[in-house]
């Protein structure tokens, strides 16, 4: 068997010159031929010395020479500078980079150049490939063409995936040698660079030193080149070094990105044959394809990327190239749309475009990265109602359950987390729901709630809490033994978490027998404390799961007041400067008002002050609450007058102008409750509330019904008694 640098030698070579130089390896093994490097080093010497008249050394220069005399050229230049990609560009790339552009919102992936390789312990007995690499080294920098060739297609003969020979390059400067070809006008030369930095670039350190070293605009320019495979191992090397934040910025400002989403475009025939019956041709372009895939896969942790990337016309490229039936095409295709899929834009592109279908079509490939990529791309699309349609039309909940069921992939936990994402969001949708209960979800959810994974638990209690805001699906999880292991993940410290187990507990609250399994597992005392949590939106579900718990406890009143420091809790919340926590407060607090002794307390702890203070908010969910909570504070004692005192009556009037019958509902209960007090009536009449209440009498509503006929009859019964005191001081 051949090595890989001698087949390469006969085919980048003259041959005549490949016969002088490698007949004593051409025999030999793979393991025979790697220990035969400096043979085939010594004769090339040897056999360019002879072939260097005096004549050919004006022509043959020495690249390496002169590709560094001219970077050293292109640094002195403290002025204008070109662009090596971006000839009309004068413009330092570093100082447009850092003063043009931050980027700071962008997300970083998690091989970025924060994340540092650990050191290799370099032992006393170096391995001699470390030395043979560095020779090979030696030769491209001192050598001239043929050489360079030469040890250049004798490095990729050894592992260049291993730390130790990577530093075999970077510690000799090959780095920078490499990084020299690239700017001359051999292409064999350049594609032997190129592949050499293919392979080293998997190291972090590399990456930075190619993107330090100027690399980035270099390797762009080759994108330009007319030949497929030096197109191809530019944009393998590009996959690699945009891991680097700095080098995704490179790509986008040296105008990379467009030139990447071109090399997608290729035939749909050659995407859906077989490899082994594609010709020499269609293989280049389809491994071009997939190079170019997985550069963008990289580039795409920026969302300035991903806008340059849709703009560049790639999503129509994506769809078709979803429809290939190489995995190792379609995987990073996937990639990249479940990373763009978290912008709007995308979201209706991939609806527009048809992909969800051949989304769908591909989790039920035996690829577990493609199921992954797959299922994490619905979870990322399915915010949408319109999509989670699609999913559902397309078939795509069945294989999702099956991910969840499936046993033997619970230690895959991007695949889990992706497919109990997925599950999440499609629950939303009731139709969604009715047909994870022909598949029995719940039952197999339960089963994931001790998973030691946050982000799966997080989207396990999602789509829990979706699917038991039904009445069947509340006792699937009761009789599933699912109460207790949600209660216990109330010890959690995973904001997001907690905040879908308030979500659920608050479902499953509405049912009285789970309410009562609540009760004995000390679940309330558990949500309250959610409250002093420093994430808003935890506080704001807890708040509303309180509700349910205190309305359905078996002694609501005596539960309340058996948790030290609760109302006192609840009502320091009104300070918060959330809406979403100011409404479910009040929420809670409408409904711990209704226990007469609570209420009593609540009003010893000012509570209507608080309340007052927010009277004149715009939005309407916080109206909603807040004029429930009137509602309930209103009766006791003096707060009825007080609350006209503190000039809540007009404020809470103007809330039946909203075009929420929610709001319509709260606001005349507040009313009814406010009109007790003759001031209070007087302050309505004259905010002109009496025509909304007579539109109120004739909703279907019973329970706006009722509130606002008993605010319009308190108005009219002050009008009479004014009537009859005025006729009585007639009469006299």
């Amino acid at each position: 068997m051949k090595s890989p640098g001698v087949e390469y030698l006969t085919k980048v070579l003259n041959l005549s010159l490949a016969i002088h130089i490698i007949p004593e390896v051409w025999k030999m093994d793979r393991t025979q031929a790697q220990s035969a490097h400096s043979i085939i080093i010594n004769r090339l010497l040897s056999t360019t010395q002879k072939m260097d008249s005096a004549k050919d050394k004006k022509t043959r220069k020495n690249i390496s020479n002169t590709a560094m005399k001219s970077r050293r050229l292109r640094r002195s230049q403290n002025n204008a500078k070109n662009c090596g990609s971006c000839p009309d560009r004068q413009m330092n790339i570093k100082q447009a980079i850092h003063a043009a552009d931050s980027d700071s919102t962008e997300v970083e992936s998690s091989t970025d150049e924060e994340e540092r390789w650990k050191d290799v312990a370099r032992s006393a007995e170096v391995p001699a490939d470390y030395y043979n690499i560095q020779k090979l080294v030696k030769y491209i920098k001192a050598g001239n063409q043929t050489a360079t060739i030469v040890s250049l297609c004798c490095l990729q003969d050894y592992d260049l995936t291993t730390q130790i020979n990577q530093f075999a390059i970077q510690d000799i400067g090959g780095l920078d040698v490499l990084v020299n070809i690239l700017e001359c006008n051999d292409d064999k030369c350049r594609l032997g660079a190129l592949t050499v930095l293919a392979d080293i670039s998997l190291n972090i350190d590399i990456r930075k030193t190619i993107v330090d070293l100027d690399g980035i605009p270099l390797i762009i320019d080759i994108l330009n080149s007319s030949l497929n495979n030096l197109k191809t191992v530019a944009a393998e090397t590009l996959a690699n070094v945009a891991k680097v934040r700095l080098a995704r910025k490179y790509v986008r400002v040296c105008g990379g990105i467009p030139k990447l989403v071109d090399l997608l475009d290729i035939k749909l025939h050659i995407l859906q044959t077989p490899r082994e019956e594609l010709n020499v041709e269609e293989l280049e372009l389809l491994n071009m394809a997939r190079a170019g895939a997985r550069a963008l896969w990289s580039l795409s942790d920026s969302r300035h990327n991903k806008e340059i990337m849709r703009k560049s016309g790639i999503v129509p490229l994506m769809a078709r190239l979803l429809k290939s039936c190489h995995i190792d095409v379609v995987i990073p295709i996937m990639g990249t749309i479940q990373k763009c899929a978290s912008q709007p834009k995308f979201q209706l592109a991939i609806r527009t475009e048809n992909m969800v279908a051949d989304i769908v079509n591909h989790l039920n490939s035996a690829s577990l990265d493609l199921k992954m990529e797959g299922s994490t791309a619905i979870y990322k699309c399915a915010f949408d109602q319109a999509t989670r349609d699609l999913v559902k039309e397309a078939g795509g909940l069945e294989p999702l359950v099956a991910i969840i069921k499936d046993k033997t992939i619970r230690e895959n936990k991007p695949l889990l987390i992706g497919a109990t994402g997925a599950i999440w969001m499609c629950a939303v949708s009731d139709a969604n729901v009715m047909k994870f209960d022909q598949l029995r979800t719940v039952n197999h959810l339960v089963t994931l709630l001790n998973d030691e994974s946050d982000e799966v638990l997080t989207n396990v209690v999602g789509a829990i809490a979706e699917c038991v805001r039904f009445q069947h699906n509340r006792d699937v999880l009761r009789n599933a033994n699912g109460l207790p292991s949600l209660v216990s993940l109330l010890n959690s410290s995973h904001a997001p978490l907690l905040e879908n187990l308030a979500k659920a507990l608050k479902e499953c609250a509405e049912d009285t027998e789970s309410m009562s399994i609540l009760e004995d597992l000390d679940a309330v005392r558990l949500i309250w404390s959610l409250l002093k949590n420093t994430n808003p939106r935890v506080q704001a579900y807890a708040a509303y799961a309180i509700c349910p718990c205190v309305e359905n406890a078996r002694e609501s009143g005596e539960l309340v007041r058996s948790l030290v420091g609760a109302m006192e809790l609840v009502v320091g919340l009104l300070r918060s400067k959330d809406i979403l926590v100011l409404s479910a407060v009040c929420a809670a607090i409408a409904t711990i008002a209704k226990d007469s002794t609570n209420l009593a307390i609540l009003t010893d702890l000012k509570v209507i002050y608080k309340l007052a203070e927010l009277v004149n908010t715009t939005e309407d969910l916080l109206r909603k609450y807040l004029a429930a909570a009137i509602a309930s504070c209103a009766t006791y004692g003096n707060n009825t007058q007080e609350l006209g005192r503190l000039r809540t009556v007009t404020p809470i009037v103007s809330y039946m102008t909203s075009d929420d019958p929610e709001v319509h509902r709260t606001t005349a209960m507040a009313l009814e409750k406010l009109s007790m007090d003759p001031q209070n009536c007087i302050t309505m009449h004259q905010s002109g509330v009496v025509p909304f209440l007579l539109e109120c009498v004739g909703s279907t509503n019973k329970e706006l019904q009722l509130a606002a006929a008993g605010c319009l009859r308190n108005i009219r019964e002050l009008a009479l008694r004014a009537e009859e005191y005025l006729l009585k001081i007639d009469d006299d």
